[in-house]
């Protein structure tokens, strides 16, 4: 099994040549009885192919959860915290980017979606972002002989260079990137179609109700946000104003597919129902669960049962839905006798945003509930409010309960389940991916990431960069979004510095008082982006 440490970092921890230092002093120190001691140790501690369930919420700030901060009067987290208390709490856990389809992107791949082109936040019709042929986390994990799939929402296209044939096949897709399985939300739900996607096919699709999926208003006569605004269940402001379904406005048009339209109250039941029974289906082969949650984001619609059960809006009681996801997924484990040989990793794709194109009291009942805790900035942002996220691994008797100041990602999880696996690494793909899979697993000593680069959207947008404690910010647009609270915008510096250990809300630059750093960073990233890759 190869071993890519960071490049910065050489001296980082190699599982083989640390057991075999620690094998050699035990044979100077005890002989061979200590030695038969340790192996034994060894082989009880770490199961062989354990299952592997990644949850990734959707727009959950650092601040959203019990276990990072958020009060009980505002929203109660008991099954995500019940993982943090009996795991490893990360508070320098990352994602990628600060919007969805990159931080997908990246995550699946191991590589920055910049790299990439068409990898921004993806429209209805686009096609399938990640090629067939591509090494996923998916792929890797099925040369260990992992049974693999992808549950809820997908945002990374579908079909070929022409789009999806929403009534036919619809490939390349996940299935063509190492997921023997899918049920998906194609693209998020503020966009349309709100239909399910199960492997090729859309599910509950009449032939003789076609579904057709546009850019252009299909008639006069097809009501939208704008033209029946009257019949709204939930207000637009800002885009959501074109087809209408179950009240609520959405981006793009749609007609047709009536049987396979589903209702958003009914998302998280349905990602639940499909996840227990594929887990059940598997329970006997070591599998692979991608559970990709659309809790937060907008349009927040939870089921009726968890309708105000939070201090906030629709926002906090979609936390409080997610929560459940958790639990029951935790419960399904527990009935199957599956949790002590399944390793759980929660995070999210990008940080928080309340007020994001419809008028849903996010902001006029956030009270004093912070969604990003102590950072500032949030989605489409690359302050750390905007990338820095709860970040959670849980194994029963593996990893021991805790908090964990090191640097870790989602773009590092490829790497880190290949190396867990006994997977080598491709030389022409998981470029960016780092194996801090000790860090993940609270090992002694262990180290994360150095540094790590964020992006806000798209190939030309926004740059974060974080090396230690310095960080710097550029803005090519020299634009910067609140973020957190709406979608403001105002003017700035192309490039600015922050101390994160003096000014963890990012407001004071200091770059003209810290000039050579502030080169020095700019090089530095200006040569990630050049060379195409990290790893090497």
């Amino acid at each position: 099994m190869k071993n890519y440490s960071h490049p910065d970092t050489h001296n980082q921890y190699n599982p083989t040549n640390r057991f075999l230092m620690i094998l050699h002093k035990r044979i100077v120190i005890t002989g061979f009885t200590a030695i038969c001691i340790f192996c034994s140790c060894q082989s009880k501690s770490m199961p062989e192919n354990p299952n592997i369930i990644i949850i990734m919420a959707d727009d959950l700030g650092y601040g959203d959860v019990g276990a990072y901060g958020a009060k009980k009067e505002n929203v109660k987290t008991p099954n995500i915290d019940k993982l943090a208390e009996g795991g490893l709490k990360f508070t320098s856990g990352y994602c990628s980017a600060s919007t969805c389809t990159p931080t997908r992107y990246s995550f699946l791949t191991g590589s920055y979606a910049f790299r990439e082109s068409n990898t921004g936040i993806a429209p209805p019709n686009a096609p399938a972002i990640i090629k067939p042929g591509t090494e996923t986390i998916a792929s890797l994990l099925k040369k260990a002989g992992y049974k693999t799939a992808v549950i809820g929402k997908w945002h990374l296209g579908l079909g070929g260079p022409e789009g999806p044939d929403w009534n036919g096949d619809l490939k390349p897709g996940p299935r063509e990137i190492g997921f023997d399985f899918n049920f998906l939300l194609p693209t998020t739900n503020d966009r349309v179609p709100q239909v399910y996607v199960q492997n090729h096919r859309v599910k509950n699709l009449d032939p003789s109700d076609p579904l057709w999926v546009g850019h252009e208003k299909p008639s006069e006569k097809h009501p939208t946000g704008i033209t029946h605004r009257n019949t709204l269940r939930m207000n637009w402001n800002d885009g959501h104003n074109n087809t209408i379904h179950n009240g609520i406005g959405r981006i793009g048009f749609y007609t047709g597919g009536h049987t396979a339209r589903f209702r958003d109250e009914d998302l998280a039941d349905e990602w639940q129902r499909q996840a227990n029974k594929w887990i059940e289906e598997n329970k006997d082969n070591p599998f692979f669960l991608f559970f990709s949650s659309h809790d937060i984001h907008v349009p927040r619609m939870p089921h009726e049962r968890f309708q105000g059960k939070s201090g906030m809006s629709y926002r906090g009681d979609a936390i409080v839905q997610l929560d459940w996801n958790v639990g029951e997924i935790m419960k399904t484990l527990d009935r199957l006798n599956l949790k002590k040989n399944t390793l759980i990793i929660f995070v999210s794709d990008n940080g928080p945003v309340l007020d994001d194109g419809y008028d849903d009291f996010a902001n006029e009942q956030l009270g004093d509930h912070k969604p990003a805790g102590p950072y500032s900035g949030g989605k489409y942002t690359v302050r750390e409010g905007g990338t820095r996220t709860p970040f959670i691994t849980y194994w029963e008797n593996i990893i021991q309960p805790g908090i964990s100041k090191e640097m870790v990602s989602t773009i590092d999880l490829p790497a880190s389940m290949a190396a867990l696996t006994g997977i080598d690494l491709p030389n022409d793909g998981v470029l960016d991916s780092f194996n801090v899979l000790d860090a993940l697993l609270g090992k002694r000593g262990a180290k994360g990431r150095q540094y790590i680069v964020s992006q806000d959207n798209g190939q030309k947008g926004n740059y974060g960069l974080r090396d230690g404690n310095w960080k710097l910010q550029r803005h090519d647009a020299k634009r910067m979004y609140n973020g957190d609270l709406s979608m403001d915008s105002w003017t700035v510096p192309q490039y600015t510095l922050f101390n994160l250990d003096k000014d963890i809300a990012e407001k004071n630059d200091v770059s003209k008082d810290y000039p050579q750093i502030t080169e020095k960073l700019k090089n530095k990233l200006q040569s990630i982006i050049d060379r195409g890759t990290t790893r090497f």
